[in-house]
């Protein structure tokens, strides 16, 4: 068998990959374009991928392929009719992120809600030596217990982070923008409700037709002159110009995102102009990254070539 490992980079170099070697020849590229892949796994049994586009052009003279494995839940890389039609087998893998999101999601929401940076720097910078008194809150915060959570999408993260902000003493509410029936437990309540009544909301929703552009100049007219505003499901979920326009005219208080419409981020990006990390903190898509969910991931893949190899 041979497996080819097309952005391996993606995967980080910290992760141990030794247990494919015991599965046959193994081959690691770093990232590779689309006019890279025809040739590199042109005789390969089993291809593992990132992001890298799996279509006719990028396979099509691959023979010997059998299994492509998504190192990611989402699979809006592969050309998945292409692959039915060459009995070509594909696997994802969900789940394995859903403790270090939901973390990243608290980093970033404390963050922005006590105001850490500007308390850094201002001990950094050296003011608080010698300062006049022992304390100083020049930048006021206020407590996570009583505000209102709205979550976006009340999937295996969202469900996470509802728990975390119930044990901090928030009230969660939410609200599913494919309209799914409601979950025991939770309080569902329609988008403008949840975007009226949110001290904090945070999006954990896939891309579909029901959330591109979901957040978008309406929906934070409808928020909260104070609320925090987190994204990290996907970046087109948000406009990004109406964001920015936003934080620019306070309309909300302050933004995280995760996740971008493009990644790296564009030149062009509108948010680059936002440089108070008190109104806007963006990390480049590093939620899922965690050690152990990447470990947690790639153990996922490796059982799913072997059990897929052991059943054919």
């Amino acid at each position: 068998m041979k497996i080819v490992f097309l952005d391996v980079k993606t995967i980080g170099e910290d992760i141990d990959l030794s247990g494919f070697d015991r599965l046959g020849e193994v081959v690691k590229y770093s990232f590779s374009t689309s006019d890279e892949v025809p040739e590199r796994i042109s005789d390969a049994d089993v291809i593992i991928v990132n992001k890298v586009q799996v279509n006719a052009r990028t396979i099509g003279a691959a023979k010997n392929l059998k299994l492509v494995c998504v190192t990611a839940t989402g699979t809006n890389n592969l050309d998945k009719d292409y692959l039915d039609s060459r009995k070509i087998a594909w696997r994802n893998v969900a789940g394995y992120s859903t403790e270090s999101v939901a973390q990243h999601t608290f980093a970033m929401l404390f963050f922005l809600l006590e105001k850490l940076r500007y308390y850094d720097d201002y001990v950094k910078d050296d003011h608080y030596t010698n300062d006049t008194i022992f304390t100083h809150f020049e930048e006021v915060f206020y407590e996570l217990s009583g505000k209102t959570w709205g979550i976006i999408g009340l999937g295996n993260i969202g469900r996470r982070v509802a728990s975390i902000a119930e044990a901090f003493g928030a009230k969660v509410i939410y609200s599913s923008p494919s309209g799914s029936a409601p979950q025991d437990g939770y309080c569902q309540v329609d988008l403008d409700t949840l975007y009226a009544s949110s001290d904090i909301i945070s999006v954990h929703a896939p891309l579909n037709e029901f959330t591109e552009n979901l957040i978008n100049k309406r929906a934070f007219s409808k928020m909260k002159k104070s609320c925090i505003f987190l994204n990290l499901g996907r970046g087109p979920i948000v406009a990004e110009q109406d964001l920015c326009d936003a934080l620019d005219k306070d309309i909300i208080q302050a933004a995280g995102l995760d996740v971008l419409s493009t990644e790296p981020m564009a030149p062009d990006n509108p948010l680059r102009k936002i440089k108070d990390s008190r109104r806007l903190f963006i990390t480049p898509h590093v939620a899922w990254a965690s050690v152990e969910a990447r470990t947690r991931l790639m153990n996922i893949i490796l059982n799913q070539v072997t059990e897929f190899f052991r059943q054919t």
